[in-house]
């Protein structure tokens, strides 16, 4: 029998937006469809600079009359402060999901013990908060935004339990999925070498957005060079920002990593030599894996 898991993500944080123009307001600024988000449906975007470089990233869902971003909570001030300096006069109301938590839920039939289909952003009301099928991702499983007074008791009436620290870290390192600042470089990381157009993360045929125009351009002309990808760790966890080195060339650069398991960004041209042969990280050799579900 398959173990389900839960584990509340402390370093998240929810941003909520009302107001009866939260709609037209978030779909000139964010990368993906605000118009798909419904109680039914949750979706993956990134708020960029004006010149398409990332700022945020977060996952929005609805609840009754408001739109809730669950984002990093170390940078939801930041990401509050931005939004409110585009707000001008549109009927909007900003504020903190206060008494929320946001839980990453998984393991082998998580989505069937939640109900939920296993099409991307598949979502459903659960007591007084959203559960939905990962935007990004419907191979790691869900995420929920709950009361925190009593989430873990209604989980684990539906089978789940309590995850070791760090489980889902594990998870998302295994798939390939960054988590936001830690992996992507703010004002200097785009959105298609840090895979939104593999992961559901940006939509091509909305209106503009802020950001759009370098965004469409590197799409459209090919010019992606180098992709964040999973890595297999052979010693200890490079830090934050260290060089991958074949020879006496860098070819990438180290980002989050836990155990044997981390994300680096890695020039394409040179992939299948680094996936061959590993890299150099100070004491450690890295094996960069193309993830299963790149197109790239």
């Amino acid at each position: 029998m398959a173990v389900l898991g839960f584990e509340r993500l402390e370093s998240r944080g929810i941003l909520s937006v009302g107001g009866e123009d939260r709609t037209t307001f978030l779909q000139g600024l964010i990368s993906n469809d605000i118009d798909r988000v419904a109680v039914d449906r949750a979706i993956w975007a990134a708020l960029l600079t004006p010149q398409g470089k990332y700022l945020h990233d977060f996952f929005v869902a609805g609840i009754d009359e408001t739109l809730y971003l669950d984002c990093e909570s170390d940078r939801l001030m930041d990401l509050g402060k931005r939004l409110h300096r585009y707000k001008l006069r549109a009927q909007v109301e900003l504020g903190i999901g206060e008494g929320m938590a946001v839980y990453a839920l998984f393991g082998g039939g998580a989505l069937d013990a939640l109900n939920l289909s296993a099409d991307a952003g598949a979502a459903r009301s659960l007591r007084d908060g959203i559960v939905y099928t990962d935007p990004r991702l419907p191979a790691v499983g869900a995420r929920a935004l709950l009361p925190a007074c009593d989430a873990e008791n209604l989980l684990e009436t539906l089978g789940f339990h309590a995850a070791d620290t760090n489980s889902y870290e594990t998870l998302r390192l295994e798939h390939g999925l960054s988590d936001g600042s830690r992996d992507l470089i703010v004002e200097k990381s785009t959105l298609l070498e840090s895979n939104f157009d593999e992961l559901h993360g940006v939509d091509w045929d909305k209106g503009c957005y802020m950001g759009q125009e370098l965004t469409a351009r590197t799409k459209y002309r090919g010019l992606v060079r180098k992709r964040l990808m999973p890595v297999r760790i052979d010693g200890p966890v490079p830090e934050l920002g260290t060089p991958l080195m074949a020879g006496d060339k860098e070819i990438g650069e180290m980002r989050s990593g836990q155990n044997s398991r981390g994300l680096a960004l890695i020039r394409l041209e040179r992939f299948e030599e680094a996936d061959t042969d590993g890299l150099n990280a100070g004491d450690a050799r890295i094996f960069p894996e193309k993830p299963v579900w790149a197109s790239y």
